[in-house]
């Protein structure tokens, strides 16, 4: 067989579906984008911003993939099993969900407020427990399945001033091993990506010697770009990983060693 063409039917999602949560910018896009290359058809989540939603759906659409959109708050359970419930009933299945949806409220704890506590606590595990409660159920019945956990190197090794978001990426790893030890019987799979720093939007806003100075903390000495977080949730999509589960795989140019 073709070597080139061997690799592309190893990492193939030909016949899959996706749910991306959070997909409408930055890590998130780059996923659902990633996932649409390879075959899938996606849906994604958003918060705010339904033009950039449309946007990543029209590029999906424009693969040759379905695509649907849906605003939803993360934190809202009941809103989770709907959207679950129509990708279900309008493609018959889910075979892949990434829990992608994050925020940050970075302070001291000396000035974090309860406020900022709970919201980074609620949107960033709260929400990974919501959708897959609500993918289990499909899931399990077809009997196959892969869920990625998009976490952080902080959730591993802590950062001063990220406290709330340290706590919610670590709660997800081991949320990530319990399930994945839950769902094993059923040919489900649960997995986390940790990733390091990424170039997005955000990180843009960043002054030279802010980023000089990340940059030095990296082994590798640079920043990863949203599309190496996307190539690893490809992998542990797909039928190349079916031996891997309960993993938590860093993406981090070696910052956690």
């Amino acid at each position: 067989m073709d070597t080139n063409k061997e690799k592309e039917l190893m990492f193939s999602l030909e016949g899959k579906t996706c749910l991306v949560t959070g997909a409408s910018r930055g890590i998130g896009k780059a996923i659902a984008l990633a996932l649409g290359a390879a075959g899938a058809d996606v849906a994604i989540t958003y918060a705010r911003s339904q033009e950039a939603a449309k946007e990543v759906e029209s590029a999906l659409t424009a693969m040759g993939r379905k695509a649907m959109a849906f605003q939803a708050d993360a934190v809202n359970g009941k809103r989770a099993e709907e959207v679950i419930t129509e990708i279900t009933k309008a493609w018959g299945k889910l075979d892949i969900l990434v829990n992608n949806a994050g925020i940050t409220k970075d302070t001291l704890i000396m000035r974090m407020s309860e406020e900022q506590w709970d919201d980074v606590i609620e949107t960033n595990l709260k929400s990974v427990f919501n959708y897959s409660k609500a993918a289990v159920r499909p899931m399990m019945k077809q009997r196959a399945g892969s869920i990625v956990n998009i976490g952080s190197v902080v959730g591993v090794s802590g950062n001063a001033g990220q406290t709330n978001y340290s706590a919610s990426k670590a709660g997800m790893i081991g949320f990530t091993k319990s399930l994945a030890k839950e769902l094993a019987s059923r040919n489900v799979r649960v997995n986390l990506i940790a990733p390091g720093y990424i170039t997005t939007d955000m990180t843009d806003k960043l002054n030279e010697a802010t980023l000089e100075a990340i940059n030095k903390s990296i082994p590798m000495g640079k920043a990863g770009q949203p599309e190496d977080i996307a190539h690893a949730v490809q992998f542990l999509a797909c039928d190349a990983s079916t031996y891997v589960t309960g993993a938590v795989l860093h993406v981090d140019g070696g910052m956690a060693m």
